[in-house]
């Protein structure tokens, strides 16, 4: 039985290669025929050493191997060039290849098997095992098919300083060939700035390397390309005809968003056929797969650190829209919503914030890895730009660099979070104020009440009896609080409602002095104040939990 195999797409693989092509995922084991399999391998270590892969540099590197002989000369490599149609199609004859290898495997796996359960002395466990090996499929190992563990010397390596796509006043903001992120919250001009970004580098206005009008790729998920996109892009000033618009066709014909990491390959492609200098995604978040959960470190790894290779080899800059979670906070990478690796693969970031009082709005890098971290931090404004159409005119924000801010986005986050913990301690004050306005209770009930009902915290809720110097007393076993005014009612509380409270738990109100001359667990043990200074001989265990 003749097995699966297409000798003639081989050989038009690795003629597309020969001319340029890609075909990623390949490797020499694909190939049915053995010298296939040493033409492809020659070409793979040329390409890993970043030189040419053409039919003379092939057959000198197959020469040294010793392996020319093996494929019948030098002649056989340009019998693959005339049976490639064009470097274009190598893709698509690698999946041709890639299935019929696949077939293979899984005749070879299937083999295994039978022979295992024709012969009469195996063990019928072994040949479970084996048949759940099977049932994995050749696709479960194929990773580890034909890796291999290469070594570099460092000496061997050509050092070079770092190219600045995007240098201010001599420092170095944004390196080429770096992926990086935009974070902050909602409405703080983000996508204005990847607009701001894009129209420079289409009109070739960004200081530092990227000199000359060059092209962009722009992933917006979200928002409207004729509504808003475009629009912006003409308020920005941008060049239109090199910022690209980037979709996926699928096999039906229907046009779909980029999914990120499957459609890594034709993204790499459009960036090299296209002389793309920047790649925006708006959000980052919102063109990775379906498959992968963006709250594990280990799969969003998997979606960035190839996209973070393919920057590498372009040289293009990659620039993801990222938002910030709910959380009160001043570290503002630490805020970035999902998992932690979309800012540790990041090379740089930068945080945005706008101060709601007084409308002050900043842009502050919290991450550079390959220049200075303590770059200042820039002021910007949003201003309405009126965009002529041939509908009529269209009205967007326009994002303006102001320059060097003295403010940052930590101060301004600082102001937020103090501001919030007043928002919640004040309405912990009006809550003590509502639950205590009929007399004293037992501090058990309030804080339950508080948390339960409001969901306020029990720290906000002892930060606001401080504030309020709220008194409390002990009675038998139970904590009870009122008031200021209702100070005297904690003297005057009934017996009953002290037998009561002997059976309940103590509440943490605070540390109170023993009073010494309390008569009997009926009366007062103690009155006094939340938060004041109390005697050394404060207290029994009670008081102290």
């Amino acid at each position: 039985m003749t097995k699966p195999q297409d000798l003639a797409a081989e050989k038009a693989i690795l003629g597309g290669l020969m001319y340029g092509g890609t075909a990623d995922g390949l490797v020499s084991e694909d190939f049915y025929r053995p010298a296939h399999q040493l033409i492809f391998e020659a070409i793979a270590a040329l390409r890993g050493d970043g030189k040419p892969a053409d039919a003379i540099a092939v057959a000198d590197e197959l020469r040294r191997r010793g392996h020319l002989s093996k494929i019948k000369g030098a002649d056989y490599l340009h019998d693959c060039l005339q049976a490639a149609p064009s470097a274009a199609q190598t893709s698509y004859y690698g999946a041709i290849v890639r299935e019929h290898a696949e077939r293979r495997r899984w005749l070879e796996h299937a083999e295994r098997l039978r022979q295992a359960a024709l012969n009469p002395g195996a063990d019928l466990a072994d040949v479970r095992a084996l048949a759940a090996d099977v049932a994995s499929g050749p696709a479960a190992s194929r990773e580890d098919r034909g890796r291999k563990l290469v070594l570099t010397r460092a000496a061997d390596i050509e050092p070079e300083p770092v190219v600045w796509a995007w240098e201010d006043d001599g420092a170095g903001r944004i390196p080429a060939g770096s992926l990086g992120l935009a974070a902050g919250r909602e409405g703080t001009g983000k996508s204005s700035f990847l607009i701001w970004m894009a129209a420079r580098i289409t009109t070739g206005t960004l200081p530092g390397s990227f000199t000359g009008p060059r092209g962009v790729i722009y992933v917006a998920v979200e928002d409207s390309w004729k509504y808003t996109i475009v629009p912006r892009l003409m308020a920005a000033g941008a060049d239109l005809k090199l910022v690209y618009r980037a979709e996926v066709q699928a096999v039906e014909g229907d046009t779909v968003s980029l999914s990120l990491p499957a459609d890594n390959r034709l993204l790499e492609e459009a960036i090299t056929a296209n002389g793309i200098s920047l790649v925006a995604v708006d959000p980052l978040m919102s063109a990775i797969g379906d498959g992968i959960d963006t709250h594990v470190n280990r799969q969003v790894r998997q979606a960035l650190d190839p996209l973070a290779r393919i920057a590498d080899r372009t040289g293009a800059v990659f620039a993801g829209i990222a938002h910030f979670n709910k959380s009160i906070g001043t570290d503002a990478s630490s805020l970035i919503t999902a998992s932690g690796a979309f800012k540790d693969v990041a090379r740089f970031i930068f945080a945005f914030a706008t101060d709601a009082e007084d409308g002050t709005k900043v842009i502050t890098q919290t991450k550079n890895s390959l220049g200075h971290s303590d770059l200042p931090s820039l002021a910007y404004r949003l201003i309405e730009a009126t965009v002529p159409t041939a509908k009529g005119d269209a009205r967007v924000g326009r994002f303006v660099m102001d320059g060097p801010s003295e403010r940052t986005v930590q101060d301004i986050l600082s102001i937020q979070a103090s501001g919030g913990d007043r928002d919640e301690k004040m309405r912990a004050e009006d809550y003590l104020r509502k639950a205590l306005a009929e007399g004293p209770r037992l501090a058990r009930d309030v804080e339950e009440e508080a948390r339960e009902a409001y969901q306020i915290s029990k720290r906000t809720l002892d930060r606001a009896r401080q504030k309020l110097r709220i008194p409390t007393a002990k009675r038998g076993s139970g904590w009870w609080i009122s008031l200021p005014e209702h100070e005297g009612d904690l003297h005057s509380l009934p017996a009953e409602t002290a037998k009561d409270a002997k059976s309940a738990s103590t509440g943490n109100v605070g540390t109170v002095a023993k009073d010494a001359n309390a008569s009997s667990p009926g009366d007062v043990d103690t009155v006094g104040i939340l938060g004041a200074d109390w005697p050394d001989d404060s207290a029994g265990a009670e008081a102290q939990q």
